[in-house]
């Protein structure tokens, strides 16, 4: 496989093609991607969510004609696949309700997107999206069945059993991050929909900004005291990773208290599916494989999960980090393309 972001040459390639675009609330990635699912270019242009969905679905066509005239493409081109932020109705292929594009809901973006491309569209949760790209091409490409958890603002999920996403019968299927792991009156709200007890209000960036802003008020002893303000608090995940990382005691508490829970719900995951590989991924790593404090926080979530399951199944289950980054969502809509094209071939 090549490495992420790294662009071929057309004749390189192994047609067909398929478009992977990837939809965020800053930014959309449009990437074209092969048979085996190598890169032939890459851009991204701003999401403008103020200026509309049919706004953004112009310019995500401005930049694949552009494209498809530069690299003489298009008759190769078999299908394309869309990624985005939920609530959504993977069936009409609407977006309902995403809380990053409040301008754009109610909005049928799957045949848009698939008018202005002349092209079958295949539609994905951004998570799911995500998912598909480590299983085919990242991390999860050696397991037969992986769960992707994706840590940032929020916990993004995405499940696939025996090489079939899970999307479920309301689109909200592999919602992970919404399993409830506390049921204390007393539980933290998640960030989006405000669910009390979640794994999102844990083990997301701003479970750990909540958590660590509760023991500075508190008065917790650390480094990040003078970072704690109102509304222009400069107070982040990333800063109690980089304390963590200077031996902050509060800051390593943090990190270990985000496995704790990350453990808990892994177990629920895992006794529900078994799917012998979780994989994390998203922003909120602690720096990964490569550091120790990241080498500390899987260890602390293996461990958790290791109290509270079987030997068998300890023994038969990975937890490991991603590896494809920012990359995993257009490469992992193309990817799903790709295999609604070969399997069932998706109707614009």
């Amino acid at each position: 496989m090549t490495s992420p972001r790294e662009i071929i040459a057309v004749n390189q390639a192994e047609p067909p093609f398929y478009w992977g675009l990837d939809v965020g609330g800053t930014g959309i990635k449009i990437g074209l991607v092969d048979q085996v699912g190598q890169t032939l270019a890459f851009e991204k242009v701003s999401t403008r969510e103020s200026e509309g969905a049919d706004s953004a679905v112009d310019r995500i066509g401005e930049v694949v004609d552009a494209i498809n005239t530069r690299l003489e493409s298009a008759g190769q081109i078999a299908a394309a696949g869309l990624g985005a932020p939920g609530p959504m109705d993977l069936n009409t292929g609407y977006l309902v309700a995403p809380p990053q594009l409040p301008s754009w809901w109610d909005y049928p973006i799957r045949d848009r997107v698939a008018e202005r491309l002349q092209l079958p569209v295949s539609f994905l949760n951004d998570a799911n999206a995500a998912a598909y790209g480590e299983f085919w091409l990242g991390s999860g490409r050696d397991d037969s069945s992986m769960i992707l958890l994706t840590l940032g603002t929020g916990v993004g999920g995405g499940i696939i059993v025996d090489g079939e996403l899970v999307n479920g019968v309301n689109s909200f299927g592999s919602e992970c991050g919404h399993i409830v792991i506390d049921p204390s009156p007393t539980a933290q709200l998640c960030v989006w929909g405000g669910g009390r007890g979640q794994l999102e209000a844990y083990a997301s960036a701003s479970g750990v900004v909540q958590r660590t802003r509760q023991r500075l008020t508190e008065g917790a002893e650390s480094s990040l005291s003078g970072l704690l303000g109102g509304e222009n608090s400069e107070l982040t995940a990333k800063r109690v990773y980089e304390a963590a990382v200077a031996g902050d005691e509060l800051a390593l508490k943090i990190v270990d208290e985000t496995a704790y829970w990350l453990g808990i719900g892994i177990t629920t995951l895992v006794h529900t599916l078994d799917p012998g590989s979780i994989v994390l991924g998203g922003a909120m790593n602690f720096g990964g494989a490569n550091c120790s404090i990241g080498k500390r926080f899987l260890a602390g979530i293996a461990l958790e999960f290791k109290n509270r399951t079987f030997d068998n199944v300890f023994a038969g289950t990975t937890i490991k980090f991603a590896n494809l980054g920012a990359d995993a969502g257009y490469l992992g809509v193309a990817g799903f393309a790709r295999h609604e094209h070969e399997t069932k071939q998706p109707v614009i």
